[in-house]
């Protein structure tokens, strides 16, 4: 039976034209090349070259033989070729799924750092709000979720990436400019931009003003932290919101302070554990946390 050994000795004579040279090709001896050859001429039944001063002179059926050989090698080579691409990430797709402020924030930043080390993969960024998000990663739809969770939904892994406090945006010209840190009490009947009822965050702002007695006057109410800028950068009012999409309006007509009291504001990663293994993951992994230490850097150094 003909191994792929057989064929292997047989290319490299096909390509070199002498056992010498076969050898020296696959890093062996020319007697081996020899008796490689004498045995796979026994298991074909006919002669594969005809010997002619020290010469090896490929007969019609080598020939013959060696374009099927030729077109095997060529597959082998495309599969070695794409394993290498995958095993150096050089090529291959990702799946992301995130609350839509990360779309925003950190995921830009992220991207960016992975694809200057993996400019051949390509990245898909899917949207989606709690909790379809986390049902979504527990059924094993995408290789890796964002999420403001610190709990892992059913099937996955939860690492936690970021804990910052929630900021005070102010328009331009905003009187509590002046001062280095706001204070609840300092919200006090001022016009103020408001995330929707239901939003865990507000509701968490809703009952720190309560237990203080004092409330802001709501001019606006809005679903994402994104538009509460947009709304804070036109002169509306104050606002409290998470500090990386107050990071990506800064110093657009909207400044930052740090409040007083903290809530702490939480980015996890979640990675399914019944979705077939994606070794692009741990790399874009470490692409969120570099960028996450850039985010604490960029909130220590705002102007206090």
């Amino acid at each position: 039976m003909l191994t792929h050994r057989h064929i292997e000795v047989f290319r490299a004579l096909m390509v070199t034209g002498s056992t010498t040279r076969a050898a020296e090709m696959l890093y062996t001896s020319q007697p081996t090349i020899s008796r490689e050859l004498a045995r796979m001429e026994q298991v074909v039944g006919f002669a594969l070259f005809e010997r002619s001063h020290g010469r090896l002179r490929p007969t019609m059926a080598a020939l013959t033989l060696f374009d099927d050989v030729r077109l095997a090698y060529v597959g082998l080579e495309r599969v070695a070729a794409t394993a290498a691409r995958l095993r150096e990430f050089r090529d291959g797709q990702l799946s992301v799924i995130a609350l839509p402020a990360f779309s925003h924030a950190i995921l830009p930043g992220a991207c960016r750092r992975f694809h200057d080390a993996h400019a051949g993969v390509s990245v898909s960024i899917a949207t989606q709000e709690s909790p379809v998000l986390e049902e979504w990663l527990t059924a094993q739809r995408h290789d890796l979720g964002l999420t403001e969770h610190d709990v892992a939904p059913a099937g996955t892994v939860l690492t936690p990436l970021l804990e910052v406090d929630e900021v005070c945006v102010l328009p331009d010209g905003h009187p509590l400019l002046a001062q280095r840190a706001i204070d609840l009490a300092d919200l006090a009947d001022r016009p103020f931009v408001s995330l929707s009822l239901n939003d865990p965050y507000r509701i968490l702002i809703d009952e720190a003003f309560a237990q203080l007695g004092v409330a802001p006057r709501s001019v606006v109410e809005t679903p994402s932290a994104v538009s509460v800028c947009a709304f804070v950068r036109q002169g509306l009012g104050a606002a409290i919101v998470n500090p990386l999409t107050a990071l990506d309006f800064v110093g657009r007509d909207l400044h930052v302070r740090p409040l007083t009291r903290s809530f702490p504001y939480r980015v996890s990663v979640i990675v399914p554990e019944h979705r077939p293994k994606n070794l692009l993951v741990d790399a874009f992994a470490d692409a969120l946390r570099a960028e996450a230490k850039t985010i604490r850097r960029r909130l220590a150094a705002l102007p206090a």
